[in-house]
Formats: C-alpha cells, structure tokens, sequence
C-alpha cells in the first residue's frame, strides 16, 4: 500500500479555544492520488515564473501568454518560487542563484528618482508595473508601497536561501541587503502612523492608507524590521484598531472579502502559534484566522445566494481575478478584473471563481481545498487547465457570444491568461502545505524575526 502523508491543521498551540471553531480541529489525509496532483499542479505553476521571465533582468510578466507589462509583485513570487524549484529538482542550484543575481542587480541599479519618466522607482520603492525589457515606469502606474512589499518577500527568501560563501551567493546577500535597506517607510507616512498606499509624481501621495485588514500585514512587518527606515512600534495598534472583527457564515473573524488578503503574507510568513496583542485577546492566531475566513468563502459559495452556475462544495473560491467582462446581461452584472469576495464586508461575486483562491489557502485547509482543486481540473480538463497550471479564472454563467447577437454559448467563459500574483501562492502554499519549506526559510531571515516582535508578537517558533 502507498504511503499516506497525514497532517494535522493546528491552530498555534491554541487548541482548547480552536476546537470551538467551525469546523472543529481535524486531521486530513494527503492520498496518493493528491499527492500526485499536487507534483504536476507545482511543476507546471513553476514554469511559469521560469519560461516567461525575461532571463536578463529577471522582470515577471503580470500575466501570459498575453502581452504584458511586469509585475513587480510577481517578481516577488517568482523568487521564491525558484528557491522551490531547486528543492524540487525542477532546476539546479546554480541557475536558480543565476537567475536571482541578474534579478538583483537590475533593482539594485534601476533608476531611481522623483521623475515621472525614465526610472523605476523612487525613495527605495518600485513602481506597480515595470516595462518587461527597458524596466521603466509603465504608463502612469502608481509608486507602489504593497507591491514593493511583495517583491521584498521574495528577495529576502532569496538572501536568507543562498547563503553558502561563492562570490554568487554572497553578492546575492549583498544586495538584498541593500535593496531592503533603502527602501524609506517612514517617507510614505503621509498621514502617520499608518502607511499610504502609493504616490503618483503627478499628484504626490494617494488618498487611501493601509487600514483595515487585507494584505498590508506584511507591509507593516517589513516597515517595523526595516534596520535603515523602520516605523514607529505605534504603527501596529493603529493597523489592528481597524480591524472588522465579524461573524460571518458561522465563522467569527477578522473580515476581509477577497481572499488574497487572508494568503499573501502568509506565504512568506507562519503566523501558527504566534499572536499579536490583538489575536491574544481573540484567542486565535492569523493562520486560523485564514482557514475561517476560508471556510466562510466556501459556505457563501455553497449557499450561492446568486444562483450561480456550478457553484458547490468543490466547485468555490473568490478572489480578485479576471473576469468575463464589465457589462450586464439579462439583468445579471459581469466585471472583467475586478477584486471579488465574500464577508461581513461587502460581497461582490458575478459568478467568477478564481482557482488560486483555494490554491493560496491550502496550507490553512486543505480539506476543503486540494478537493476543489482536483474537482476544477477534472470538471473542465483543458478548458481551465494548460501549460502553465491553472489559468487565472472562470465563469460558467457567463455563456455569452461576445456579441450577444447570436445566443449563448454552451461552455461559460475561461480565461486564456495565467497571472503572477495568482500562480505564486499556489505554487509556494503548495509547497508550505506539503513541507513547510518556505515558511521554515523565513523563520530564520532575521529582518522577518525583528518586524514581528516589534509588532508584539509572542510565542511559538519566536521564543
């Protein structure tokens, strides 16, 4: 008989208290037949951030096979993602530190100014989208804060990965180092303590600041272990004081509606066993946080209040994602890219599922999660599946001639694009789920260590 992988889903060491979570603290056996899906499902993501990088900077394309402008997040991804591809035997140590350096030295030597025009960032911070070749501001893309927060996670897996003595992998230290530690948080204070959300050249500081919950968790741990530019220790009160704390489908947590804000720093970042001044006095942790948050994204789904086509207990996850397009039909309304989701919140849900919405929270439950995935793939086979693992979205609503003049179609709408920040936490969860093998990395990077204890966390792999 195969050997089974049986993993326990922990909450911390809060187990008294998680136990009363719905659903109750449970064990799920990883089959042979997921494991098998699972091996495929990380190679071909992997090949994502490998075939379509521009293998001179390094620049990760925002998606594909369209044509497209650079990510700076996927960036991010990616460079972990190549960390997880020399643990898995897809490339070698050597190329992976290759391409890493080439990816570092081009954001080490990018320009960097107050210009709107020819450069790549300013006061440390990188521009959202980059030119693919000439590494340039894209259009008039904002300065971004969260998306250089991104990149960081990978470039610091990177630093904390490759740390044998070769000129190589020095220089690779070297510079993250360096690109970290010019990075200056406290300028984008424009209305401290709290971090804003990006700045134009054009029009200075953008209007809206990281509050509330979602992804910025990150941002601010980053901002506080900085050694060069770090923030205020006020920083973290004012970022959790506007917390939406709710029960919603039965699970009481901190809201947020797309899924993506309960994923992306944990890819980098285990938040089990470990809490904040907040969570401690919630009696839960943030990982347990996403698997609720998880679990009510699937019970809305289930639930399916819109009458959706397909929905059901394998066949869920909303997230932001493409979409079919912005119109309305039949009375129904259909976006195109658009940041869907469910919670106390707000709900935005035009019958859109995003696999990478139960691919970023398998480390958090993979019960519900590795089904759904393996239900999608079988479900719609080459429609929804290809080269490159999962393409971004889909909409079996959505069964509609571009024109409209001639009918439905029988199939629902399918994305033919796959995307950066949507294929990493699929691929790095994956690899957190079956091995722990980034977060574990990332427990040593001492700039990851200083930010969380700044932030008051306590316990767990911290002591």
């Amino acid at each position: 008989m195969k050997q089974l992988l049986i993993l326990t889903i922990l909450c911390g060491s809060l187990s008294a208290v998680c136990g009363q979570s719905k659903p109750p603290l449970t064990s799920y056996i990883v089959s042979a037949a997921d494991q098998a899906f699972l091996d495929s499902l990380q190679r071909d993501t992997f090949r994502y951030f490998w075939d379509t990088a521009n293998p001179e900077n390094g620049l990760v394309p925002d998606r594909a096979p369209s044509p497209s402008f650079c990510s700076i997040a996927a960036v991010g991804f990616g460079l972990t993602a190549y960390l997880v591809g020399v643990e898995r035997n897809y490339i070698t140590r050597a190329q992976a530190a290759d391409r890493t350096l080439r990816t570092l030295r081009f954001f080490a030597r990018a320009p960097q100014s107050e210009k709107a025009t020819g450069i790549a960032g300013y006061k440390g911070f990188f521009y959202h989208f980059l030119d693919m070749k000439t590494g340039e501001r894209f259009k008039k893309v904002e300065l971004s804060t969260i998306d250089t927060a991104l990149l960081l996670g990978g470039i610091l897996s990177a630093q904390t990965y490759f740390d044998q003595n070769t000129p190589v992998e020095s220089e690779i230290r070297q510079l993250a180092d360096q690109i970290y530690g010019r990075v200056d948080w406290t300028w984008f204070q424009a209305r401290r303590p709290v971090i804003s959300m990006g700045w134009h050249p054009e029009t200075g500081f953008i209007k809206s600041d990281w509050t509330g919950y979602n992804e910025g968790m990150l941002l601010y741990i980053l901002a506080l272990g900085s050694p060069t530019h770090t923030v205020g220790p006020e920083v973290w009160p004012a970022w959790t004081k506007s917390y939406p704390w709710a029960t919603f489908y039965d699970q009481p947590h901190v809201n947020f509606d797309p899924l993506f804000g309960h994923q992306y720093s944990h890819t980098w970042i285990d938040f089990r066993g470990i809490r904040d001044e907040y969570m401690r006095g919630k009696g839960i942790d943030y990982a347990e946080n996403s698997r609720r948050a998880t679990y009510a994204n699937r019970a809305y789904c289930v639930a399916n209040p819109g009458k959706w086509q397909d929905y059901g207990p394998t066949i869920w996850g909303l997230t932001a994602c493409d979409g079919p397009k912005d119109t309305t039909v039949n009375g129904r309304q259909f976006f195109s890219y658009r940041a869907r989701g469910a919670a106390s919140t707000q709900v935005v849900d035009d019958g859109t599922i995003a696999p990478t919405a139960a691919g970023g929270s398998m480390a958090f439950a993979p019960e519900i999660c590795v089904p759904a995935l393996r239900a999608m793939k079988a479900k719609y086979g080459a429609k929804l599946y290809g080269t490159y693992g999962f393409r971004d979205a889909f909409n079996p609503t959505y069964r509609y001639r571009s024109s409209f003049a001639n009918g439905p179609t029988d199939v629902g709408w399918f994305d033919v694009d796959y995307l950066g920040i949507d294929q990493g936490p699929i691929l790095l969860m994956a690899e957190n789920l079956r091995t722990g093998f980034v977060w574990n990395l990332m427990k040593k990077n001492p700039h990851i260590r200083r930010g969380l204890q700044k932030a008051g966390f306590t316990g767990g792999w911290l002591k």
